[in-house]
């Protein structure tokens, strides 16, 4: 099997998952009791968000544990607009978000908010000069990911924040990192609020992070609220929060060595697909990790079927809008053979070189497969 759909999730690492076996064996009690076996819990999630806290650069008071980035999202962007909505109710964002972003901002406009799309400039970054234009007075609200999903765009979150704070620095700034983590070098202190998920950093599915800003006042979500969890109601899930710690300090760790051997695969990838009629998506100002290309002439699902058959996994843009044209490609290119035929194959270090060459012979004979078939 080759796998290159990182991406949309990755394995769970051999270590993370026997941290996860442990603690559920081992620390039975709710974290919110007040025996001696919910004080062992919340002893050990205490340590283990301090860990968290540290690998992102901040205050462990300002983490707040979700189900997944999705839940991140919706608390962070409805949590603004339902505190704040009395000094306004504009909120800004961009076409390049995750679609937990862009239908969360459909919900609030059907409330009466007024959500505005920042123009994207040519190689897919946020127009500034236009981002500078749009803030208001009654701006409560800017919403950018950190790093597209799908594509792989890298928003300066340093810049935007110093545009922000140029205009109304009373507007908040929610960035959703969950494909920084692991891929690029960030800081906390560009954002208000971020978002962040257990399953893109080769811990298990099922938890997710909010960073707010100690300062921040959001409108929960979900009620039933507690010491240890004082913006979100439920009980701590202590497997999932010690196995995110440590795999975010293996992430953490590990990343500049990473980094440069996904370039090293990435490059390896694009300089074998040149002879490909295609049209390459993903640029400079991309994180290595995610390549996508539109093949124009084959439909996207029928190229990742095909690939499936010989076992390797691909996949067309998001998982969670798999079978939708790609929304970013709409905002960039007037043309439906590009925004209507895009995969992304999504490196990861734990790839090996073999596997991409595998891949691109692999890549070259379906293709041409398929356009005899036409």
């Amino acid at each position: 099997m080759i796998y290159l759909d990182y991406s949309a999730t990755t394995p769970v690492l051999e270590e993370v998952l026997d941290s996860y076996v442990k603690v559920t064996r081992d620390f039975i009690g709710n974290a919110n009791s007040l025996h001696n076996l919910g004080v062992k819990s919340k002893d050990l999630m205490l340590k283990a968000t301090r860990q968290v806290a540290s690998c992102l650069g901040c205050e462990f008071n300002e983490i707040i544990y979700t189900s997944g980035a999705s839940e991140s999202n919706s608390t962070a962007i409805k949590g603004v607009a339902f505190k704040y909505q009395s000094r306004g109710k504009h909120i800004i964002t961009s076409k390049l978000e995750h679609k937990s972003v862009l239908e969360t901002m459909d919900f609030l406009e059907s409330k009466g908010f007024e959500i505005t799309y920042v123009p994207l400039l040519k190689d897919g970054s946020v127009n500034l000069v236009e981002l500078e234009k749009l803030i208001r007075e009654d701006t409560i609200l800017v919403s950018i990911a950190a790093v597209n999903s799908e594509v792989g765009y890298k928003a300066p979150l340093k810049t935007i924040r110093q545009v922000i704070n140029k205009k109304n620095k009373k507007v908040i700034f929610h960035s959703d990192m969950t494909q920084a983590l692991g891929k690029c070098k960030f800081s906390l202190k560009d954002v208000d609020l971020a978002s962040f998920s257990s399953h893109k950093i080769y811990a298990p599915k099922g938890l997710g992070v909010l960073y707010k800003r100690s300062s921040l006042e959001i409108e929960p979500l979900i009620y039933g609220l507690t010491d240890n969890c004082p913006y979100r109601g439920g009980t701590p899930a202590l497997p999932l929060i010690v196995s995110f710690a440590k795999a975010l300090r293996i992430a953490t760790e590990t990343m500049e060595f990473n980094i440069k051997k996904v370039e090293k695969l990435k490059n390896m990838l694009e300089n074998g697909l040149k002879e490909a009629e295609i049209h390459v998506n993903s640029n400079n100002t991309c994180v290595p990790h995610i390549f996508n290309l539109s093949l124009l002439k084959i439909k996207s699902e029928t190229f990742v079927r095909a690939l499936e058959k010989e076992n390797i996994f691909i996949s067309t843009n998001t998982a969670c809008s798999s079978l939708e044209a790609s929304t970013i490609l709409k905002a960039l290119y007037d043309d439906k053979n590009i925004n209507t035929t895009s995969i992304r194959i999504s490196i990861s270090p734990y790839t090996s070189e073999s596997e991409i060459n595998s891949f691109i012979d692999a890549f070259y004979r379906t293709y041409d497969s398929l356009l005899l078939k036409r």
